[in-house]
Order: C-alpha cells, then structure tokens, then sequence
C-alpha cells in the first residue's frame, strides 16, 4: 500500500486513563453482566413496565426481581416512577437499547469464543 492509500491508523477507544475511572467503567459492565438485568434492561427498553409485569417476564420471584431492578436503578440505567402501590420502569437513557443491541450483535460475531472462555465465570 503506498503512503497515500495507507489506512489511518488504528484509534484507541475511549477508556479512561485513570484507575478510578476505569474502576467506575467496570462496575457499568458488572451491572450488565447478569442475564437477568440483561432481559430486564431489554423488556423495560420497549415500554414502562410495572414491577408485576417484570416479575412475569423474567420468571423470578418478587424479591429477586426487585434486587436486579434496584441494582439498575441505582446504577442510573433504569428510572422508577411510583403512582400509588404500583412501581413502573423504564431504561433511563436510549442508548440502552443501542448498547444491548450491539452486544447481541458483538456476541454474534464471537459466540465461539466467548462460549469458551474459562477466564469470565458462567452464571449458571
């Protein structure tokens, strides 16, 4: 290739520089690194959803599900809106959906690999 046609060089992502800001970048991917958050996070992306609604997606109990929603919610990822006895989610940001779509997509792509790496601990 000669100089003119070279391609540009690679550019590094945006991966903060600082410990404590990678630390905080690690603990965004730990909250989304369970499966029930995950179809939690997906179910709530598409519309409000009450906490019974929820409860009924994933299959869990009442209580599991309130302590995977409590963890989004205090990660910022879904909002709660309280009216009465009833608690309605939804995701707090649209790029929510953006980022489960490119996992999905990235995990396409890798499935092998992923599937057999050793290093990341199943959640089963």
């Amino acid at each position: 290739m000669s100089p003119a046609t070279a391609a540009p060089a690679p550019v590094a992502p945006p991966v903060p520089a600082e410990p404590a800001g990678r630390e905080l970048l690690a603990r965004f991917f730990r909250a989304l690194g369970d499966p029930t958050r995950l179809a939690l996070l997906a179910f709530c992306a598409e519309q409000e959803r009450t906490g019974n609604d929820c409860v009924g997606h994933v299959g869990l109990s009442q209580g599991r599900v309130s302590a995977h929603l409590a963890c989004l919610v205090s990660c910022g990822l879904v909002q709660v809106r309280r009216a009465g006895r009833y608690a309605y989610y939804r995701t707090a940001d649209p790029r929510v959906g953006r980022l489960l779509e490119l996992g999905t997509s990235m995990v396409a792509d890798h499935a092998a690999g992923v599937a057999a790496c050793t290093k990341v601990a199943s959640s089963a």
